[in-house]
């Protein structure tokens, strides 16, 4: 869903198998495709076990993707049971992806480093703006 805030937000929650993840991360993408957002808080704080094994296919196939569509700046929030998951042990951002990823423990972080984000584009911009 897209927040007040214009961003998007992935909550996932419980125990997530291979095919979910894939599910949910393909939805994410329309979503954006959509939209045409620049920011994403992708928060697992709610997960437990496990997640998403395929992180070959988020480098390869999301990350690009996300990208082309003008995603911008990720804040990822970490599972609460063990404060780090699979994507923050591994993820190795590929050589077309463009946006920022920062990893945060808590929704709260993640949302004022989105924020934060926002006001230094809108201050570039604005800057850009008036400079013409």
């Amino acid at each position: 869903m897209q927040e007040p805030e214009q961003w998007l937000r992935a909550t996932w929650r419980g125990f997530v198998d291979m095919e979910e993840a894939l599910r949910g991360a393909e939805n994410y993408l329309n979503k954006l495709s959509d939209l045409r957002c620049a920011y994403l808080l992708n928060d697992n704080s709610a997960l437990y076990g496990p997640w998403f094994d395929s992180l070959a296919w988020l480098n390869r196939v999301w990350t690009p993707k996300a990208t082309r569509m003008g995603l911008r700046y990720v804040a990822h929030v970490v599972q609460a049971d063990t404060k780090h998951d699979t994507i923050t042990d591994t993820l190795q951002l590929s050589a077309n992806c463009l946006f920022e990823l920062q990893v945060f423990d808590s929704v709260p972080d993640a949302e004022q480093w989105l924020r934060s984000c926002q006001a230094q584009a809108n201050a570039a911009a604005s800057q850009s703006a008036i400079s013409r």
